[in-house]
């Protein structure tokens, strides 16, 4: 499989294009230890395997970064304490606070989030160039009336 095919790299400015970010991130698996907050650059990073959802019907994986810049403080909620811990990323959200600002907030499996406030929505997500063949497509138990 050619490592530079489909290439992903967006930039979200609004809550829109966070909603398309948490999309192509839905899934990703990463350690505890593969996120950082750099409170003198005012960024929250990290690195991810992310599902690749354009092709569902080929399943494969791609190491992917994601960051967001001004970012004034990190919260986490429910985060294991062992940093090699994995973690399945669910969805990233905002909700608006004093204009631009807000939080933005990472989802995760076990009921673990990070919480990020921010003066304003500026994310990228950029693959990194390893890509894999997955086990398969992730699947979403609903629940929802029997």
């Amino acid at each position: 499989m050619d490592d530079t095919r489909d290439m992903l790299k967006l930039i979200a400015l609004d809550a829109e294009d966070l909603a398309i970010v948490s999309a192509h991130m839905q899934d990703a698996v990463l350690k505890v230890a593969d996120c950082a907050y750099l409170p003198r650059e005012r960024r929250f990073a990290m690195v991810a395997c992310r599902f690749d959802w354009e092709r569902p019907d080929d399943p494969h994986r791609r190491l992917s970064g994601l960051h967001f810049e001004s970012v004034l403080g990190v919260r986490k909620v429910g985060m294991p304490d062992d940093p090699g811990a994995a973690m399945n990323l669910l969805a990233i959200t905002f909700e608006p606070g004093e204009a631009p600002g807000g939080e933005v907030t990472l989802f995760f499996s076990g009921d673990a989030a990070i919480r990020l406030t921010v003066e304003c929505v500026e994310a990228q997500i950029k693959d990194l160039g390893p890509v894999w063949t997955a086990g398969g497509c992730p699947e979403h138990k609903i629940d929802g009336p029997a």
